[in-house]
């Protein structure tokens, strides 16, 4: 008799301020041995200065589930409502030491 893994649920709660979220329009990507850093940034024209508006630090493992799941969802998406144009941003000088742009 082989014993399957029960499946647990989880009880995942949204408070109303989260539920708003953050607009980013650049995220600036950071790691090490341990861990991602994304920091979400807004970007405002002609501004000299841009604030982090949210921080997110995932481990190697849950950084390449998240890059997955994005993936699947943006193909998702480009199924349903045609490919996503992207054109390369100007380069933009950051004062953080070696980054990744996303």
């Amino acid at each position: 008799m082989s014993k399957e893994p029960k499946e647990q649920k989880i009880n995942i709660e949204l408070d109303e301020a989260t539920a708003d979220g953050v607009y980013s329009n650049l995220a600036i990507i950071n790691h090490s041995v341990s861990e991602f850093v994304v920091d979400f940034i807004t970007l405002m024209p002609g501004a000299p200065k841009a604030r982090v508006k949210s921080r997110i630090i995932l481990t190697p493992e849950h950084a390449k589930r998240f890059q997955k799941a994005l993936t699947d969802n943006i193909k998702r998406f480009e199924a349903a409502h045609g490919e996503i144009q992207s054109n390369d941003p100007p380069p933009i000088p950051l004062n953080f030491g070696p980054t990744g742009e996303a």
